[in-house]
Parts: C-alpha cells; structure tokens; sequence
C-alpha cells in the first residue's frame, strides 16, 4: 500500500524569536522614518505612516462601520486619538533625542499603567527603579551632553499616549471581536494626526518632495512600525504567556539603542546605558511580579 503524501506545514516562527523580529521591526521603521525628517519633517512622517498603516488594516480586515455601535465608537474614540497623538509625538520627540533615549521615556506609559493597576509593595521598588533610570537621563544643568529638554518631555508625552492607549484598548477589546477594533481605532488616528501633517508639513514644504521613492519609503515605515510587528505578536500570543510577552517588550530600548548605533549611528554616554537598563529592568519587574491576569497591548 502506498503512503498518502503529506501537505507540507506552513512554516512558522516560534514565539520568542517572532517577538525580537517584531521589536527590530518596530525599530527599525522608527530609523528609517528618521531618514525621512531632513525632507519631511516629523508631522508629515507621522502622518504619511498612519494613514499607510490605517490603508493597510483596512484592507487586510475591511471594518464594516456601518455595524459599530453608539458604545463601539465611545471606544473607539480615545483610543484612535490616543494612537495618533502617540505616533505625533513621539516622531518629534525623535528628531531632537536619540531612538533608544526616546523609546526608554516612552516605555514610562506603560510602566505607569501596570504600577497603578497593581497593589503589591515590591512594585515600589519597580517605580523607584524606573524613577532612578530618568533621573540619569535628565538634563541636569552644567551637564556634559545634555538632551535637549523639549525632546524628553515629548517622549514623556508619547509615553502618557502610550498609557491611555492600553486603557483605551482594553475597552475596544470588550466591544470588538478581533482585530477590527484596531484597524478603525488607526483610521481615527490618521483622522487626528493628518491636519499636523498638512499644515506643518506645508510649513516644512514638505509635499514638494514627495515622490514614488519617497513614499515607497513611508510605506516600509508603515509595514516595519506596524503591519509587521503586529502580524508577529499577534501570532507569538496564540502560544505564549502574557507575562513572557511583556517581559519580552522590556527589551526594547536595547534594541533601539542596537539599531540608532548601527543605523543612525547615535553614540549613547555610560549614563544613557545605565537608564536604558533602570526603565527595562523595572519594566521585566512590574512583568514578573505583577498579578497575573491582565491584558498586554501591543504598540502599533
């Protein structure tokens, strides 16, 4: 008798090695936006990268808004314009810090979310921890290599975005069944960051150099940032564990710091180091030792 062949399995990244691929990713499209600042201007990169990854969702998920409810939309609401602002902010907050610095102050959202949602006295250790690794980066006055003060506080605010985003998503996650929720929660974000782009992009005479390769570029930026990396973590949190999840994301100002030296070629201080491993280190903590049910967000 002879064997039936077997159709071959589609092939499929294990879950820890599609998270670091979704975090370089991330990054990644992050330093190839940078490229595009000199000609665009952040505001316009925002929102050419916004607009693509809203373009992208929407046609890989086709939202039916006529079937979104008067509740969908008070959902959906916060949480689209929270991604938007997040997106515009943390863009400029770029152009006048280096990636791995702006990435670590962002990360202070999502700190700050799992810190208010816990009660456990440890946690505290975490905060201090976290608070120990912005005070190395801060400009203190007479400071060799300060960064630039406006940057920080626009990573800060990026950050601040960051938290009420996973807030937000928790209540789009309970009204929407999938990833439709996601894909017209980033057509609001287009929709808020969009009039930025236009107007201080227009001030940058930015559309003047607007061209095929230059949009081709956003729209790597667009699958790098977040068709990519949402596509891998979506995959990798079918098998594993939230709190592995979250550990992992931890790691992402050291990939940004990777990626700003070998793309950007951004040099950090000793200081700069030890706050990236303060913020990751108390990030993995509030992971490790938080309680043990939760939702983790992913950026987009």
């Amino acid at each position: 008798m002879t064997a039936t062949p077997r159709s071959a399995a589609p092939f499929r990244l294990p879950p820890v090695p599609s998270l670091l691929l979704a975090a370089v990713s991330i990054q990644g499209g992050a330093a190839l936006a940078k490229t595009l600042f000199p000609a665009f201007g952040p505001p316009a990169v925002a929102s050419l990268r916004v607009l693509l990854a809203a373009v992208i969702l929407a046609l890989i998920w086709r939202p039916q808004l006529a079937q979104v409810s008067r509740a969908g939309w008070r959902a959906l609401l916060p949480y689209g314009v929270a991604l938007g602002i997040m997106n515009l902010t943390y863009y400029l907050s770029l152009e006048r810090i280096p990636l791995a610095l702006a990435v670590t102050l962002e990360f202070v959202g999502p700190l700050g979310v799992a810190l208010l949602a816990s009660r456990r006295a440890l946690d505290f250790v975490w905060a201090a921890l976290a608070a120990a690794g912005l005070l190395c980066i801060v400009p203190w006055p007479g400071a060799a290599a300060r960064l630039d003060p406006v940057g920080m506080i626009l990573a800060l605010t990026a950050g601040v975005c960051w938290g009420v985003y996973i807030w937000a998503g928790g209540r789009v996650a309970q009204v929407f069944a999938g990833p439709q929720g996601v894909a017209l929660g980033m057509s609001i974000a287009a929709l808020t960051v969009l009039p930025f782009g236009v107007v201080l992009g227009s001030q940058h005479h930015a559309w003047n150099h607007l061209s095929l390769p230059a949009i081709l570029t956003a729209l790597g930026v667009a699958v790098l940032s977040s068709a990519l990396p949402y596509s891998l973590e979506m995959a990798a949190l079918r098998t594993l564990p939230a709190r592995v999840f979250g550990i992992l994301m931890s790691l992402e100002p050291a990939v940004a710091a990777v990626v700003g030296l070998i793309f950007l070629g951004e040099h950090l201080k000793a200081l700069q180091w030890l706050a990236i491993a303060c913020v990751m280190a108390a990030s993995a903590g509030v992971t490790l030792t938080g309680a043990r049910t939760g939702e983790v967000v992913a950026e987009v």
